[in-house]
């Protein structure tokens, strides 16, 4: 029956059939694609929304012959009638505070750190040549974080500061060999870091692996279980071997 809400287990995602949309003056009001209906309030919570600010980097609005708003991604050059600024926008209860909308399966990295100032800030991501660690990377590259891309394959890893910096030259970003299935590769990734920097505000452990066959590290130590447990632990973590200049 169209209409009927079904459960969800968050409150902010939207039934089926529904889609947020914004107006020029940054009001948020929701389409019933069923119904060919607008209301201001969302159809689950009640509440009504804005979004303020500028649009993310790299982002334009346009307005289409018919009248409609579109968005277009210069980075991505992609094109979408959804406006970026709703990761972000300003969520209000009947006699209470604003609270920010959470983000879902569709937020992107740019779009969670949109806003944030990194200039100055230092982090270490681990296996960030390819998959969620690139675009971890690549998000705090081009807000202004210098970001040391940390991976066994040092070719594979210059690769992705090269594409990185085909979108914006000024990055601070570069490559440190660090292959998780050696802890005296581990300790001395983390003293080259040292060499050079005396601060590490981010470390990010995103490398790993997944359904390998059975085999031992020269560390004599199952390899999945020493890349996710020892290399993720106190004990034998970067964070240990970098903690004296954090």
């Amino acid at each position: 029956m169209i209409g009927i809400l079904n459960d969800s287990d968050s409150e902010d995602e939207l039934p089926p059939g529904w889609e947020e949309m914004t107006t020029a003056n940054g009001n948020v009001y929701y389409v019933n694609h069923y119904t060919k209906g607008t209301q201001w309030t969302h159809p689950r919570t009640g509440r009504t929304k804005t979004v303020e600010g500028e649009l993310p980097s790299g982002w334009e609005r346009r307005v289409a012959e018919d009248g409609q708003v579109l968005f277009v991604d210069h980075i991505n050059h992609t094109t979408t009638y959804t406006d970026p600024r709703l990761a972000f926008a300003t969520e209000y209860r009947e006699l209470s505070h604003p609270m920010r909308q959470r983000f879902d399966g569709s937020s992107t990295a740019l779009s969670v750190l949109h806003g944030r100032d990194l200039r100055g800030k230092i982090a270490i991501v681990t296996g960030a040549n390819t998959g969620i660690g690139f675009e971890t990377a690549r998000s705090l590259a081009l807000h202004g974080c210098t970001v040391i891309i940390a991976c066994r394959d040092l070719k594979k890893g210059t690769e992705a500061v090269e594409k990185i910096k085909q979108e914006r030259e000024n990055v601070l970003c570069e490559t440190l060999h660090l292959d998780l299935s050696s802890l005296h590769s581990v300790r001395e990734a983390a003293e080259k870091f040292k060499q050079k920097y005396r601060t590490l505000h981010i470390l990010i452990l995103n490398a790993g692996v997944f359904a390998i066959p059975y085999q031992l590290t020269k560390d004599g130590y199952e390899t999945t279980f020493q890349i996710f447990i020892f290399t993720n632990s106190r004990r034998f973590s970067p964070i240990k071997f970098i903690s004296s200049c954090i």
